[in-house]
């Protein structure tokens, strides 16, 4: 009888062990898709990384992109009291002090207008433009 109960005893904790392990492990799997990354970071060059974006182009922009990427958007409806895209009242004043003045006022910004109007990738040679395109739009 002994011999009997300690079999039964032994095939118990045998089966009782192998469901806890499946359980533990079915936990354990929860546990981990619960605290997974929500993301990954790829690094150039890694087999996750996208292809890379093309260079920007090398030519510079006219006055009227520059105008239409960033100066329209204040110009265009007169944010602020700066002068409006093509009125010609409004502009008079600031052509009568003279293009290099508009040029500066372009780059340091004045009253509400930021510098560079807030186009940190444009160059000089493009903020002219944008000036000039404006100035010629208001004669």
């Amino acid at each position: 009888m002994k011999k009997a109960f300690g079999m039964v005893l032994v095939v118990g904790l045998l089966a009782a062990s192998g469901i806890a392990s499946s359980q533990s492990s079915t936990h354990a799997e929860e546990i981990k898709a619960r605290i997974a990354p929500v993301g990954t970071v790829c690094m150039s060059g890694d087999e996750c990384a996208a292809a890379p974006a093309a260079p920007a182009s090398a030519e510079p922009r006219s006055g009227k992109e520059v105008y239409d990427a960033t100066c329209g958007t204040c110009h265009a409806i007169g944010v602020s009291g700066a002068p409006k895209f093509g009125n010609a009242g409004e502009w008079a004043p600031r052509i009568a002090q003279g293009i290099e003045v508009l040029y500066t006022h372009a780059f340091d910004g004045l009253n509400a207008m930021p510098a560079r109007g807030l186009c940190m990738n444009c160059s000089d040679d493009e903020l002219k433009a944008a000036v000039d395109y404006m100035v010629d739009s208001a004669k």
